[in-house]
């Protein structure tokens, strides 16, 4: 998966080889994509599951285990390392969870919070043998409460919640997918990492995930729908928070934040 996503990290090859990702996808059959749609893995060919598809968790929502690739590309640029205080919101059924868990290692903590009660539950029962795991059920957009050193988002949002920011700790880093739409939104992984001259901003790739209800339709959606239709978002170099910006300057502006050409 990292020879995919065209990264080296043996800390990430180390923690996707020790967690088994049938562990957290219930009882097989598995419905899995292909190129023919989403097709039965059974449960004689677990070894499938280690291809780059997605896994369904939810059908009618959509809401799948993600692209394995698309999560090794994203947790390379987190860096995660032993001792870390890692937030982890929409964590699903928790494999990405549990390889965060692998990368903090035994002196570090991941706190995995879901939105939806069934997946939340499932979570917790998956992760129960990993001691430096706590499953929360809760609004993703309310974590974290204390400072933390990571926060890793598998939800699409047209924005950012206040304390994935405030929340973030010096050196700390955020990834999330700001994506527009309803259901599924399209978009950019965003890097924004605080340093000591305010938070640097970048794009790491583009996305489609399933979206944060409730989003579709805000002023901030409606303004990155704009912006990702003119494009330009690769120059992004700074996240100015709470701060006066000048749009000619800026790739997106809100009352609140702005992404900027300009370095932090």
């Amino acid at each position: 998966m990292l020879r995919r996503a065209g990264v080296v990290d043996p800390a990430v090859e180390d923690a996707f080889a020790a967690v088994p990702r049938e562990a957290f996808l219930g009882p097989p059959p598995w419905p899995a994509s292909s190129a023919f749609g989403f097709r039965s893995i059974p449960a004689g060919q677990a070894e499938r599951l280690y291809a780059d598809v997605l896994v369904s968790l939810d059908p009618a929502r959509g809401v799948n285990n993600g692209s394995p690739c698309l999560h090794a590309l994203l947790l390379h640029h987190l860096q995660v390392r032993p001792g870390l205080r890692v937030v982890h919101i929409g964590a699903g059924t928790g494999y990405y969870t549990a390889i965060l868990s692998h990368l903090v290692g035994p002196e570090g903590q991941v706190i995995a919070v879901e939105y939806d009660d069934e997946l939340a539950t499932r979570a917790a029962a998956y992760l129960a043998g990993y001691p430096n795991v706590t499953v929360r059920h809760a609004d993703g957009t309310r974590f974290p409460t204390a400072t933390c050193d990571r926060v890793y988002v598998n939800f699409g949002i047209p924005t950012f919640p206040p304390p994935w920011i405030d929340h973030l700790g010096p050196g700390g880093r955020l990834i999330f997918p700001l994506c527009a739409g309803s259901r599924h939104g399209y978009g950019v992984a965003l890097l924004i990492e605080r340093v000591d001259s305010g938070f640097a901003a970048s794009e790491l790739c583009r996305v489609d995930f399933v979206c944060a209800e409730g989003a579709a339709g805000s002023a901030d959606d409606s303004a990155l729908r704009a912006a990702l239709m003119h494009g330009g978002v690769e120059r992004v170099r700074s996240l100015l928070w709470h701060r006066p910006a000048d749009p000619s300057r800026c790739w997106l502006t809100t009352p609140e934040w702005s992404l900027s050409y300009d370095p932090p």
